[in-house]
């Protein structure tokens, strides 16, 4: 328990606080059990870190752990909340809480016996917390980290900070919105520098090694986090791989599943299987027809890396622009919220009844006519006019 102590205090007093992401503000850290999930490499310690510093700094009140310590490979999680809470504690921040078998039901169970304790707890995107436990689900407020949008990139490497505004409001305002922010910067300047460089914070630690631990960090996921998933088999990690690499190189993908199964030797049950869990994990990005769902039993329709530094990492070889600016667009829309699916015309339908193309300046509208609120979302182009609007301006949403 002093051992934790000292880590907790040590790793807390290190952390820098200088940029700390807007969903600090967004959570209300005065309920009990709180969950925040995210991606490998979002910057999900830091979130918590940053939080114990500027509340409790180095106190007994709160404790920083990891479920990847050595401690609790003996320990229980539920004694150490115990002895914790008898020596003054009130706030015990969880990290990588994925790593700990059972971590669902001891998590409860404190939640349950001790009402004078607090739980923060950060887990891959992977968990499904109502089929960990339904009880537990019901409890947390749960939050989740997505990368950095083109805003918040926008705002880490000091260019401009800016506030985020709603897709209705850009629908309606796009044209004045654009031009008050061109009076101030240059914003296709940066937007191709994001697309490679800028999503996942650590670009900040070395730009030049960015991608080889981009890669390293898409190795991971697959051979350690999707480990955590009940009924995976380790052994087909090589071949998960595989399956993501061929899709990187061939995005948007219209996936056959026959084919895919015989590039990698996944059966096809398999192969619908693991693109699920590669959608969880972030890695990808699912589309369907409106009125299906993604699951484990079903195909998507279209595939997509989850966001466009990945192409760079994983296939810099085969990056396209058209795929870019199409990954750019549901990554951002998914990670603000928005409901995204297949539609008959156009590229992407939006909460139901907003339909979009994505293209360059010369993109035509002729696709779309007839279609109700529809809009042409144009790459290259600082200020757009009626129903095309700046691509980047969709980086703005969160």
């Amino acid at each position: 328990m002093e051992n934790l102590k000292l880590k907790s205090n040590l790793i807390v007093q290190q952390q820098p606080m200088e940029i700390i992401r807007p969903l600090a503000k967004t959570i209300d850290w005065n309920d009990r059990l709180i969950s925040i999930l995210g991606a490998r490499g979002t910057g999900k310690t830091t979130l918590i870190l940053q939080h114990i510093k500027a509340n409790y700094g180095i106190n007994n009140e709160a404790i920083y752990i990891t479920m990847d310590d050595i401690y609790f490979t003996d320990n229980l999680l539920t004694d150490f909340a115990q002895e914790f809470r008898q020596s003054g504690g009130k706030v015990i921040f969880i990290d990588e809480v994925h790593k700990y078998p059972n971590w669902a039901k001891e998590i409860k169970n404190i939640y349950d016996f001790y009402k004078d304790l607090k739980i923060v707890f950060t887990g891959s995107s992977i968990i499904d917390i109502s089929r960990q436990n339904t009880d537990l689900s019901r409890r947390a407020a749960q939050y989740e980290l997505s990368g950095l949008s083109y805003r918040e990139y926008l705002s880490f490497t000091g260019i401009t900070n800016l506030q985020a505004i709603t897709l209705k409001d850009l629908l309606k305002q796009h044209v004045e919105i654009a031009h008050d922010l061109i009076s101030k910067f240059r914003p296709l300047q940066y937007f191709n520098d994001y697309l490679k460089n800028g999503y996942y914070p650590f670009f900040l630690e070395n730009k030049s090694t960015y991608h080889l631990k981009l890669e390293k960090v898409a190795r991971l996921i697959i051979e350690e986090d999707l480990q955590f998933i009940a009924g995976f088999n380790p052994h087909h990690s090589r071949k998960i791989y595989q399956l993501l690499y061929i899709l990187s190189t061939n995005v948007p993908f219209k996936p056959n599943v026959s084919n895919l199964s015989e590039k990698t030797g996944i059966s096809r049950n398999m192969i619908v299987e693991y693109l699920y869990y590669l959608n969880n994990a972030k890695l990808i990005n699912s589309l369907t027809a409106a009125g299906k769902s993604i699951s484990t039993l079903q195909k998507p329709d279209k595939i997509f890396l989850e966001n466009t530094n990945l192409s760079f990492a994983l296939s810099p070889n085969n990056t396209d622009k058209g795929s870019l600016r199409e990954a750019f667009f549901m990554n951002q829309l998914k990670n603000a919220g928005h409901e995204i699916n297949l539609p008959l015309k156009g590229d992407f339908y939006i909460d139901d009844k907003y339909t979009f193309e994505i293209g360059g300046k010369g993109k035509s509208t002729k696709q779309l006519n007839g279609v109700d609120y529809s809009f042409i979302a144009v790459d290259d182009m600082e200020a757009g006019i009626n129903n095309k609007i700046p691509l980047w301006m969709f980086g703005l949403l969160y």
